[in-house]
C-alpha cells in the first residue's frame, strides 16, 4: 500500500518532529510511505491530483483531517485501510494549518477524518495520525502493539 502524509507549514517543535519521524519509521515497515510539508491547500490538491513537474505523478485518494469528519475506532481505521489496499489507489492523508481546510478543498476529499471531538494543535494531530496509522497496520498484522485498549 502506498501512503503519503502531507501537512501545511513547517514544524516548529523539535519534539513533534522527533515523534513524527519515529512513527513514520515504524509505519514504513507496513506501507510505501512518503511525507511532506507543503505551503498551502493548493499544494495538497496538486499532490492528490498527481499534478506537478517532472515525471508522471500518481493520483491519490484524498483523506483530510477535519474536525467535522468521520470518527473511527482504531479497528475501524484498520478495516478502512484494508479495503483501500484492495483498491490499490494510493492514499494522501492531509493535515491543514491552524485554520483547517476550505469548503472547496473539503468537497474534493474522498474522506473527511476526525481524530475526535477535542481540538488538537495541527502539529500534534500529525503525531496522532501517524501513530494511529501505525496502530491500524499492527492490528491488521496481528502485531502485539495494539492490545485492544
Amino acid at each position: 500500500m502506498r501512503i503519503k502524509i502531507a501537512w501545511i507549514g513547517k514544524t516548529k517543535e523539535p519534539a513533534i518532529q522527533t515523534l513524527t519521524d519515529e512513527y513514520l519509521k515504524r509505519l514504513s515497515r507496513y506501507a510505501e510511505l512518503d511525507s511532506v510539508s507543503v505551503k498551502d491547500e493548493g499544494a495538497i490538491l496538486s499532490l492528490a491530483s498527481g499534478a506537478g513537474r517532472g515525471l508522471q505523478k500518481e493520483r491519490h485518494e484524498l483523506v483530510l483531517l477535519d474536525s467535522r469528519g468521520r470518527q473511527f475506532t482504531s479497528e475501524e481505521l484498520a478495516k478502512m485501510l484494508e479495503r483501500e489496499q484492495i483498491k490499490a489507489v494510493p492514499l494522501l492523508f492531509a493535515i491543514g494549518g491552524s485554520d483547517g481546510f476550505s469548503e472547496e478543498t473539503r468537497r474534493q476529499a474522498s474522506l473527511l477524518l476526525s481524530l475526535g471531538k477535542m481540538t488538537l494543535p495541527h502539529e500534534l494531530a500529525r503525531v496522532v495520525l501517524v501513530e494511529q496509522l501505525y496502530r491500524a497496520f499492527t492490528i491488521l498484522k496481528k502485531h502485539p502493539y495494539h492490545l485492544g485498549h
